[in-house]
Order: C-alpha cells, then structure tokens, then sequence
C-alpha cells in the first residue's frame, strides 16, 4: 500500500450504483484525505449510506474505482456482475476501514469488553492479552470502562453505540466510517456519542460520516457533501457551505428542518 502522508486513505472516482433497473449512485467522487474529516448529507434516499457500504466493500459498485492508501480495489466481471476479484485484498482493506452503524450491531451473548476485542482477536489473530489491554483503553476514551464486563442488554443506547466505538477504534483502523452514529438516540443520549465523535475528530483521525445532524456535521468536518438523487449537488468546507449555500436543492433542504 502506498504509505505517502499526501495520499488519500480513500479515493472514489465516477462511482456507480444500482440495485437492479434502480440507480442509487450515477459518478460520485471522493476523496478522504488522512487526518480529514468528511461528512455526507442529504435526504433520506440520496445515496449517502450507500456510497458509504461501496467504501467498505459491504456493497459491490457497478462503475468506478475505489482506492484506498492508493491501492486500486481489483475487480472481475462488470455492471451488475462486478464483483472484487481478490477476497484477500476485500479482507484487509475491511479490517482498515471501521464502520460504526446506526444500530449498534453488538452481540448479545458477549460482555462489551469480549464485543470490543472478538474482531481483532478472531479475525486479526493478534494476542488476547494485548488486545484486552488496548479494548480497555478504548472503553476507557469512551467514557464507560466500567461497563466493560456488563452485557449490551443492559446498557443505554448511547452506551451501547458508544461501546460499537470502542469496538471500531480496537481494530486500530486507517479511517473510521459513521453511518447515522446518533439517528437511533434519544437528543439526551445522543450528546454522549457527539462528544466522542468531537474528541476523536479533535485526535485527527481519518472519519467518513453519514450524519442527519448538520451542526455535528459544521463542528467536526473539514469537508461536507451534499447528495442529492445519487449525484453529488454541492460539496465544500462546512464554513460557506452551510452559511452561504449556492444551490436551491441545499438551501431547501437546509431550511426543511434539518438540524
């Protein structure tokens, strides 16, 4: 992989998308540079969950390429039957990219703590020892180390995805991927999950965030993009995007209420 400080640790470009005769994403481009945070918006249907799963790889894109630190992901076949052609390129760049969902995914028969080491010990093969060691770190940085040996069921929802966090940030990853980290929360326990979402932006870690939120989106971005219909609309620091946007798609749907 190509380690340049200047390279992109993701990269899109003419991204597309369709799930069957339906077309989701039409040529959208992106780029996460390190240490950047960039934040998607747009109504509901506009793509941004998808193009988020197409950075992942937990959805296959039908035209485009997808760098991550520089490397091409490799493809076979094409438009509905474009698949990754290297399983083991799909695995490590996976493990690199952290998503934290809108519903926290945890597993119910785990403690949080066995929840935050199990992807890095299993699926890592690193040592037990110095994972529970890192996993209890992580808690800690979360604000709920002493809900380490407590089992999901019987935390806040704000704790729990607090706990998917921790979980995203033990796999050590090169960029951390958000999909609606607050839209399931109570505005009491959503504070909760902003605030880590600030400190972790503040440490200048490389973030993509789906976020219905446009003041989480103006505090910790360095860079917004507005979808709209799978096309990006408009895009640009959140200062003048949000204070003077120049499209009448953006300027309504920032006055529809977004908040």
């Amino acid at each position: 992989m190509n380690e340049s400080a200047d390279t992109p640790v993701i990269a899109i470009h003419d991204l597309h998308k369709s799930y069957g005769s339906l077309e989701v994403l039409k040529g959208v481009d992106l780029i996460a540079p390190r240490g950047h945070v960039v934040s998607l918006i747009g109504s509901s249907g506009s793509g941004k969950s998808t193009l988020l799963r197409c950075c992942n790889l937990l959805e296959d894109s039908q035209q485009g390429e997808i760098f991550f630190e520089g490397e091409p992901v490799r493809w076979k076949g094409e438009g509905l039957g474009r698949h990754p052609a290297d399983r083991g390129q799909v695995t490590r760049m996976r493990t690199n990219l952290s998503m934290v969902f809108q519903q926290f995914n945890l597993w119910s028969h785990m403690t949080i703590l066995q929840n935050v080491m199990e992807a890095p010990v299993t699926v890592m093969k690193r040592d037990p020892r110095q994972v529970e060691a890192k996993a209890r770190e992580y808690l800690t940085k979360v604000g709920i180390a002493d809900k380490a040996d407590a089992w999901p069921a019987m935390l806040s929802g704000g704790q729990q995805q607090r706990a998917a966090i921790a979980r995203a940030l033990c796999m050590e990853p090169r960029a951390l991927l958000f999909d609606e980290p607050t839209s399931a929360l109570d505005p009491e326990l959503e504070q909760e999950v902003i605030r880590v979402i600030k400190a972790l932006a503040d440490e200048g870690r490389t973030m993509l965030l789906v976020t219905h939120d446009m003041k989480l989106a103006a505090d910790v971005s360095d860079h917004v993009i507005f979808l709209h219909q799978g096309k990006i609309e408009e895009q640009g620091p959140p200062s003048t995007l949000f204070s003077a946007p120049k499209t009448d798609r953006l300027r309504g749907f920032l006055s529809a209420g977004a908040h």
